[in-house]
């Protein structure tokens, strides 16, 4: 059976802070171990009031602290916002505070707007350097030399596993090229997918770390006991990327009866574009449509957004999948 894993966004409610949001992540890890998935992900977002991931190291430390078992990454850090130094010592640290458990997935968007951008200190410019920066970071994740004068301390000898993330062929012309497993941002960029896809299976070389294709694909799946309520519980998210569109990022709202009363036909359109791949029911829709995905993507595993604003509700989602694929460990 292909691996789940799960893609959290760390979602500050209308009726959930920033604390609560880091709790309830840190909540749904503990339960996703229990329930059989394989790794649980962050994603590093800034100057997102809905969002409350942006000191990711910290929050998978967080995370990876109410957990035993399941594997706890970045998915990933926007590499250009960082001196590859600082996020080998980042991680570094949490390889030596959790071992065997720690993923490095990176990624070559800023993760945030220009203004941000300016106030990290990084110039739009750095991203023209990332597969060289993964190079180095990956050097200081490796042991050490017995002439090398730069250390990253704790971090050289860890060998964090990395992965690079894509919504792009950019992406997986690295990963091919470098020889490190892939993660498709189908979530919110379906288009590329299987382009992407193709390109990294037959580009693929073998490294160290790595001697065949691993593709991952990011998926948002959402179950309830019914098609309707799935759907329901749905319109949570598709609140959320219409606001993208109307230019009102904010906090995550809970689900409506008809989106159709939220969303114009502008919205409605840029969203459901990028909402393409979604896969919302009952567990027998949602096991259906996930092997479907599987079958045409060939992927090794999935990594899901299950997006759904009251935690309970988005623990039972989660469960819900888990028993459905047959994953579940009681």
């Amino acid at each position: 059976m292909t691996p789940l894993s799960i893609l959290e966004l760390v979602r500050v409610t209308e009726e959930t802070d920033a604390r609560g949001a880091l709790d309830n992540a840190r909540d749904l890890a503990a339960h996703a171990e229990s329930w059989g998935y394989h790794r649980i992900w962050v994603a590093e977002h800034h100057n997102m009031h809905g969002i409350a991931s942006a000191a990711t190291s910290i929050v998978l430390a967080h995370i990876a602290a109410g957990t035993k078992t399941i594997r706890v990454g970045a998915g990933g850090i926007m590499l250009p916002n960082h001196a590859p130094y600082i996020i080998a010592e980042q991680f570094g640290t949490l390889a030596r505070l959790f071992p065997g458990r720690i993923d490095l997935g990176l990624g070559r968007a800023p993760g945030t707007d220009q203004l941000t951008l300016r106030a990290l200190r990084r110039s739009p410019n750095n991203a023209d350097n990332f597969p060289q920066d993964v190079l180095e970071l990956q050097a200081f994740l490796a042991p050490a030399g017995p002439e090398q004068r730069i250390v990253a301390v704790p971090a050289a000898g860890t060998e964090v596993p990395l992965w690079i993330l894509g919504s792009s062929n950019f992406g997986a012309m690295l990963a091919a090229e470098l020889g490190l497993p892939y993660a498709f941002a189908s979530h919110f960029a379906p288009d590329l997918l299987l382009p992407a896809l193709e390109i990294y299976k037959s580009r693929f070389k073998p490294s160290e770390q790595l001697d065949r294709p691993y593709a991952m694909v990011g998926v948002n799946v959402i179950a309830a006991e019914t098609d309707a309520d799935a759907a329901r519980l749905a319109t949570t998210q598709q609140m959320s990327f219409a606001d993208i569109f109307k230019g009102a990022r904010g906090l995550s709202k809970p689900p409506i009866d008809d989106i159709e009363t939220y969303w114009g036909p502008m919205e409605r359109a840029q969203a459901k574009q990028m909402l393409a791949r979604s896969i919302i029911g009952s567990p027998a829709t949602v096991r259906a449509g996930m092997e479907a995905l599987v079958e045409e993507t060939g992927a090794d595993e999935l990594i899901l957004v299950s997006d759904v604003y009251d935690h309970a509700a988005r623990l039972r989602s989660v469960e819900l999948i888990a028993e459905a694929w047959g994953i579940g460990a009681g």
